[in-house]
């Protein structure tokens, strides 16, 4: 047979797709399904993996298909045991992604893009210039490389997966749900979805599909601020993502899934630390049962966003809680490798 010159992504086919190749080269369809097993359930790297296919047809793959999978270029193991990766995708862009251990679990934080398609002022991943999205096999890997690790340095598999990593997961929303198909199927990772948080700057008209979709993961919401004027000072993009909009299509959400929401918001000093901003966030998630994360900052420069002092958070915490908000101060972990909410800019 002719070897194909431009030879293809074999991770971009469906299974059906494969079986059908298969067919076509005058096999039996059922070899599709051994390969897929081995793309998506064991994970191989190369077609030489593949021991219970001949060596005829491994080598026929290897003439006709690529497995795109990404290295760890480089791994830094932070004092708290948090561990970043740099990945070197197969064009060699890198992005990052996170491990962080506590003493019951292991989180992955991945990335979705290479840079972000929104602009957070106070986000270093928002100064990179947005290169692409990452497909659904380059966002498995990331899974796959934190799984490895949190079974070799923690002696567990991994437990949660968060998608807080570098990139808007929303606006690559089609290579997002592909990759947690992949990752929650029983033909691929079989992870539980509800162990998978979706963290959204907040894309109204993607939460609404997700809901119709009822998706099974859970929905987190970066939102810092529950008063228009400051959230677009801060998040430009919320000048065309309106709090208005975004709150009908969490309740959207809400009605569709009966999911909680949890609110991801950091307390910056003279930007969003007064009674009223705090009564501004109680009048915007009253409206379903929902969570928030008061996240310690992680400076990017000496600039305009420093975190808020004990009071501002105190004040918060009080407040939330009187309104029956459940309320959590997430310290940071990584920091000392720039691996914390917000640092992820490819800096090693």
């Amino acid at each position: 047979m002719e070897v194909a010159k431009n030879k293809k992504d074999i991770r971009a086919y469906t299974k059906d797709q494969l079986r059908s190749f298969f067919e076509s080269q005058g096999d039996k369809a059922f070899r599709g399904n051994q390969v897929y097993e081995w793309l998506w359930q064991k994970s191989a790297h190369t077609f030489e993996d593949m021991t219970n296919i001949s060596k005829e047809t491994r080598q026929m793959l290897e003439d006709n298909f690529v497995i795109n999978h990404i290295k760890v270029d480089q791994m830094q193991r932070s004092s708290d045991g948090t561990i970043k990766n740099a990945v070197r995708l197969h064009d060699d862009l890198i992005v990052e992604s996170v491990l962080i251990p506590t003493k019951t679990r292991t989180t992955a934080c991945v990335s979705s893009q290479v840079g972000c398609s929104l602009d957070c002022k106070f986000c270093a991943t928002a100064r990179l210039k947005r290169m692409r999205n990452l497909n659904p096999d380059e966002i498995y890997d990331q899974v796959v490389a934190i799984d490895n690790e949190s079974r070799l340095y923690f002696d567990r598999p991994l437990s949660n997966i968060v998608f807080m990593g570098m990139g808007e997961p929303l606006m690559n929303y089609n290579n997002v749900l592909k990759a947690i198909d992949k990752i929650t199927s029983p033909e691929g990772l079989g992870m539980s979805p509800k162990r998978i948080t979706v963290s959204t700057s907040g894309v109204p008209k993607m939460i609404r599909k997700m809901a119709d979709e009822e998706v099974k993961f859970k929905l987190a919401v970066s939102l810092h601020s529950a008063i228009d004027e400051i959230r677009t000072s801060i998040m430009p993009f919320n000048a065309t993502f309106t709090l208005a909009d975004l709150r009908e299509a969490l309740e959207y959400w809400y009605q569709k899934t009966k999911s909680r929401i949890t609110y991801e918001y950091v307390v910056w000093e003279g930007i969003n630390d007064t009674q009223r901003d705090v009564n501004a966030l109680v009048d915007f998630c009253r409206f379903a049962p929902s969570k928030v994360n008061l996240i310690e900052y992680n400076p990017i420069d000496d600039g305009d966003f420093q975190q808020a002092n004990n009071t501002a958070i105190e004040m918060y915490v009080r407040t939330l809680e009187q309104n029956g908000i459940t309320v959590t101060v997430r310290r940071s972990r990584g920091k000392d490798i720039d691996a914390a909410c917000g640092q992820l800019a490819n800096k090693s």
